[in-house]
Formats: C-alpha cells, sequence, structure tokens
C-alpha cells in the first residue's frame, strides 16, 4: 500500500524541527504525490523552518510545565484541553496514514488523539534519555526510532529499532573540500581552527567561556576561531574589537563547509548535533546544556565520553575549563585522532531511509 498522508507532530528546538524536515524530505522523495500535514506549536520555530522547507503546518496553544516559575503554569490545564481539542480536529479532517512524532510540546497531544482514532503512530526519539511524554506514548505506537543502543530499558523492545537520528543530506557522502571552507569563511588556511558553535540561539556560557580567554586568544599566533555566538549575541559581540583570526558569526550559513574546516569542534550535545558530529569524525568538545528536561544533554554527552569518543565540559565549568581543555587536544594530535577515530565508529549514516523504511513497512502490516 502506498504511503499518501502523513502528519509530522513536534518542534520547539532545531533538534527536533530537522530531523522532522529531513524524514518529510524523504518520504515525498519515495512517494512524489504523498501530502504531509506538520503540527506545531504556535510561537514556536517550527511556525517559520517547516513553511521555509515547503510544508504546511497547523499550530497548536500548547506550552511546556515551566518548571523555574509554578505560578506560570496556571493556565496550562487549558492549553493542554485547548490543544487536544485541535489535535483533534487536525487529525480526524486530515484523515493521516500514519502520524510521526519527534517530539516537541505539540507531539503529545497529536499522537495521543492518533491513539483514541486507531492511527498508527512512530515515535523518532532523538536523545539517550527520552522524556516523560514519549515514554507514555510508546505504550501505543507501532514503531519506536532511536538513536543510541539499548533504549529498550526505556522502551517496549519489539517496536524499538536502533535508526540513528536523520541529519542533513550535505554530510552524508563526506565533507567538503577544505579549502572551500577556508574561502567561504575568509580563514586563513595555515592555522589550525576552532570551531565553537552553540546552537541557532547561540549558548551564553561557551560565549563568556569565549569571552573570558580572549586576551589569551588574541596572541595565538598559529590559531584560529569560527566562533558562531547566535543572532541574540551578535551585536553585543561585535563590539569587542576582536583580531581577525576570531572570526565572528550569528549563525552559520554552510555547516558542511565550518565542519569541514575544523580541526577541533566545541558543541552543545543536542541529540542533532552529537548524530552529525559522529559523521562528521573530529575530535569534540562537549558542553552539555543545562537548561533541558531531564539533563539529556549530560545523558548524551556521556554515550560518547564513555566510549572516548569526546571530551565533556560541565556547563558551571566551561568558562574556566574551556580553553585548557582546547590547547590540551591542539597540543596532543594522537589524543585528538584517537577521539576522532572512536567518535567515527558511532555513526548511523542512513538513519532518515531506515525510519522511512518503517514508515513505510507500518503502513503496509496495518493494512
Amino acid at each position: 500500500m502506498t504511503l499518501n498522508r502523513v502528519i509530522i507532530s513536534g518542534g520547539g528546538t532545531g533538534g527536533h524541527i530537522f530531523p522532522a524536515i529531513a524524514i518529510a524530505e524523504a518520504l515525498k522523495a519515495q512517494n512524489p504525490g504523498i501530502d504531509i500535514l506538520f503540527v506545531g506549536a504556535n510561537g514556536k520555530m517550527e511556525m517559520e523552518k517547516v513553511p521555509q522547507a515547503g510544508f504546511s503546518i497547523k499550530g497548536l496553544n500548547i506550552a511546556g510545565l515551566n518548571r523555574k516559575n509554578l505560578l506560570k503554569n496556571a493556565t496550562l490545564p487549558f492549553k493542554i484541553m485547548t490543544s487536544m481539542s485541535s489535535a483533534f480536529s487536525i487529525v480526524r479532517s486530515f484523515h493521516p496514514q500514519l502520524v510521526i512524532g519527534v517530539g516537541g510540546y505539540a507531539s503529545g497531544p497529536t499522537l495521543q488523539v492518533a491513539n483514541w482514532l486507531k492511527i498508527p503512530t512512530l515515535i523518532q526519539e532523538q536523545n539517550s534519555f527520552p522524556g516523560k511524554t514519549n515514554m507514555l506514548l510508546a505504550k501505543k505506537a507501532k514503531a519506536i526510532c532511536v538513536a543510541y543502543p539499548q533504549m529498550d530499558r526505556f522502551f517496549p523492545k519489539d517496536v524499538t529499532h536502533l535508526t540513528g537520528n536523520p541529519v542533513r543530506k550535505d554530510l552524508i557522502h563526506g565533507l567538503p573540500n577544505k579549502q572551500d571552507g577556508f574561502a567561504f569563511y575568509g580563514l586563513d588556511a595555515s592555522r589550525k581552527t576552532v570551531f565553537i558553535m552553540g546552537g541557532s540561539l547561540g549558548a551564553g556560557s561557551i560565549n563568556a567561556a569565549v569571552v573570558h580567554a580572549l586576551e589569551e586568544l588574541r596572541r595565538q599566533d598559529g590559531i584560529q576561531i569560527l566562533w558562531q555566538c547566535g543572532k541574540g549575541y551578535f551585536e553585543e559581540y561585535q563590539k569587542l574589537d576582536l583580531p581577525s583570526h576570531i572570526k565572528l558569526l550569528p549563525f552559520i550559513e554552510r555547516m558542511d563547509l565550518a565542519y569541514a574546516v575544523a580541526d577541533v569542534i566545541i558543541s552543545r550535545a543536542g541529540a542533532t548535533s552529537i548524530s552529525e558530529l559522529t559523521i562528521v569524525g573530529k575530535p569534540c568538545i562537549l558542553v552539555p546544556s543545562p537548561n533541558v528536561t531531564e539533563d539529556h544533554q549530560t545523558k548524551n554527552a556521556l554515550s560518547l565520553t564513555s566510549r572516548d569518543a569526546a571530551v565533556l565540559v560541565p556547563d558551571n565549568k566551561v568558562v574556566q575549563l574551556l580553553w585548557p581543555s582546547i590547547h590540551a587536544l591542539l597540543d596532543d594530535a594522537s589524543k585528538a585522532a584517537s577521539l576522532a577515530q572512536a567518535i567515527k565508529t558511532l555513526a548511523l549514516p542512513n538513519a532518515t531511509e531506515d525510519i522511512v523504511r518503517i514508515c513505510n513497512q507500518l503502513i503496509n502490516h496495518d493494512n
């Protein structure tokens, strides 16, 4: 049976949105006539990014639990009820053959409604430690696609599939020419390059660590920094009178070229970032964000550091430890090479194709 109507639900961060778009594009490539509808959360970045990718999206008025200010949760029960009602209307009117949840606020109501309506559901869990919503939804899911081994600790074993996380298509077949990267970013090919990224919004603590080390970095003749600080920080840091070997950018337009020039990569430990880093195969320093539920970024990072595939620097120590950690890798070629080799062995580059194959199997099995 042909898969021709699918809902993909979730979002909130690039780590949820970009894998969802990758799955949608692969489904469309296999089934050119397919009708795909996204369901996201109003006010979140998926409401902008999904239409930019060429797909339709409907929004739910849903939010997550505010753990820092419990008073702000007063309207949460109302938002949950209205979002469930909206999700019911959306799912019933669209008549999907399959509903895919990628995590994020909107996926809970959408997949729960699909379960009520006896529509097959697939969960794509990016992290090494799932959130409570996915663990609840997994009880009725027809398939759960995961990125880490031994996830049957959390999910039913018979429907759990180790696929990996979808990543950008331009990384799958190898990195571009390094010289193209130097030219694109205006970098010096004779210097060692440190690529510092904090996600599309930037990472305050990592940025603070770079600022703290600026005087030291100014004196480094053989090192250059490609520093993606985030849009919210860019205007402030433009005023720092940076030397020419520190390239400050609000956003990385060509991530493949940035990866290509890097000798060492500093990154948060979001699931999508880690999946990309395993494919890139460069020595990495991971600084897990403390501002995520269940502290899942630390758990993601530990899945690499426990295999000697990356260096972990805690967020609360990054200002003191980031530069020494970078210097240690740049000065120890053997250690850097060992990390690069180890992280490459953890790559699952066929994730998108494997997830789409499972989607098709579900439809054929259920019919």
